[in-house]
């Protein structure tokens, strides 16, 4: 991947959009640029999970204000990441079209435990350098992510269904804040908490620390009134309590160290700071400057270097699923191959073809160690629910797709509307490399040739090969009425 000295990450939070833009040098981010708008997209969230018009509305504005910071800037030096409320809307695919227009980049839907793992990258990377085990808590708009690693690698990974904005909707839609809509909101949070406590409670971890707008309002707050020391304590947190319940309303919070945005949502993010301390058996908690933003750079400037995380999480499926590392080097050599030999396609939408191409063919397999008969079919709902450290969730969805369709009956996939040329000319690849590697032995490259064209493939192979390959060539013509049966073509010459 081509290195670049300036890069972007777009967090596109529940609560908040953030943009930030950071300069390279000896492998160290210094910060050019920062936009954050409030946005409190998980707020137009209806009942139904539906994203209303005006949420969008002030998304999309935002986004179109992002664009001009942003449009100088390669594609390849800006990573965009969409949370919790991209995850659950249900007419998020429409809207997400929508948004991408906007900012003129792609967007990554990311899952929740890539989300933690994206926060504790660039937690660790703000902090000291210690052999402590660290917690760290980072309450969102629309989740919470709670993370036990060292150094820079994290350990255990969760995300709740629990944000300042959800619970403020929750508990406090109407601004008020009672003594009992308090402890029904903390309720709730230890109740959520409590699903991973045996793994995250006190004595798994030596420090806590706190990221993102909640945790470092709450500090800011507690510090200004003299109830801490630049971070949150347990006493600090029973004082903030008492005060809550006093003012009654939200309106009525006017706290030194408190900024104008973050008071409507300040009850639903104290509830869960709350919950999350008395589960957790948690009684001081470090504030930190770095969150999900600062990680996807690190994550982006990994990619650079060939530390690219999606090749680890590969590589560690292949072990884990026992993968025959041999068969796959064949599949993804040929498959390479074959890529390099059609090209037509610009440098970036190359690169990512030769990425998804090579993670399909070292993953295609994952499923036989679940059973043989239909084994793509396994491989293929692995690669989409598993959680895959790196991965978008639209970038598993595309490996999945691939994997399925690497053998077998093409009609089912006829119907799929998101296909577009690009993705039916790399499961052609595919299945064309998996197939002519179908015996298992290495393969001469030179006897095949490959060229297409949109809706049209063409697979060339020397003459000498039909005499020597017989089962391939039985293969090959049962795999040309497979493309013809759905309306594509695929030309197989033996010259």
């Amino acid at each position: 991947m081509q290195e670049y000295s300036t890069i972007a990450a777009v967090d596109l939070g529940s609560n908040s959009f953030r943009l930030q833009i950071v300069r390279i040098v000896d492998d160290q981010l210094y910060p050019l640029d920062s936009l954050k708008e409030t946005v409190r997209l998980a707020s137009g969230l209806s009942a139904d999970k539906q994203l209303d018009a005006a949420a969008q509305s002030r998304a999309i504005a935002c986004l179109k204000r992002f664009n001009e910071r942003l449009r100088d800037l390669p594609q390849e030096a800006v990573r965009v990441v969409g949370t919790n409320t991209f995850r659950v809307a249900k007419n998020a695919v429409h809207f997400l079209a929508d948004a991408e227009a906007a900012l003129g980049f792609p967007i990554e839907v990311i899952a929740g435990r890539e989300e933690a793992r994206l926060i504790y990258l660039g937690v660790s990377h703000g902090l000291p350098p210690s052999s402590a085990r660290r917690l760290v808590v980072d309450i969102g708009g629309g989740s919470t992510e709670c993370i036990i690693g060292e150094g820079y690698q994290p350990m255990e990974m969760e995300s709740l269904y629990m944000g300042c904005v959800n619970f403020t909707q929750r508990f406090f839609a109407d601004g008020k804040i009672s003594k009992s809509a308090l402890q029904h909101a903390e309720l709730a949070a230890r109740a959520e908490a409590q699903g991973i406590a045996a793994g995250f409670v006190a004595g798994h971890w030596s420090e806590a620390i706190g990221s993102s707008g909640t945790a470092r309002a709450l500090a800011d707050v507690l510090q200004q009134n003299g109830w801490g020391d630049g971070g949150i304590s347990a006493q600090g947190l029973e004082k903030l309590r008492s005060l809550l319940i006093k003012a009654g309303d939200v309106k009525n919070l006017v706290l030194p160290g408190l900024q104008a945005d973050r008071i409507p949502v300040l009850p639903g993010g104290f509830a869960i700071m709350a919950g999350v301390f008395a589960e957790l058996d948690i009684e001081h908690m470090m504030v930190a400057g770095g969150a999900l933003r600062e990680g996807v750079l690190y994550d982006l400037l990994g990619r650079f270097h060939h530390h690219d995380q999606r090749d680890a999480s590969v590589n560690h499926f292949m072990s884990r699923y026992h993968v025959d590392a041999k068969q796959s080097a064949r599949v993804e050599a040929l498959a390479l191959n074959l890529l390099e030999q059609a090209g037509g396609q610009n440098e970036s939408d190359l690169e990512m073809a030769r990425h998804l191409l090579r993670w399909a063919a070292r993953l295609h397999e994952v499923g036989i160690s679940i059973a043989h008969t239909g084994y793509h079919k396994h491989s293929a709902y692995i690669l989409a629910n598993a959680d895959m450290p790196g991965f978008s969730k639209h970038d598993q969805a595309r490996l999945s797709i691939l994997a399925r369709a690497h053998r077998g009956s093409l009609s089912k996939f006829a119907r799929e509307q998101t296909l577009e040329n690009a993705d039916w000319e790399l499961i052609a690849i595919l299945r064309l490399a998996v197939l002519l590697c179908r015996n298992r032995r290495d393969l001469e490259h030179s006897a095949i040739n490959f060229h297409r064209k949109p809706g049209k493939v063409r697979l060339t192979l020397a003459p000498q090969w039909l005499a020597e390959n017989p089962l391939s060539e039985y293969l090959l013509q049962d795999e040309v009425k497979q493309w013809k049966a759905i309306g594509r073509e695929l030309a197989v010459v033996f010259s």
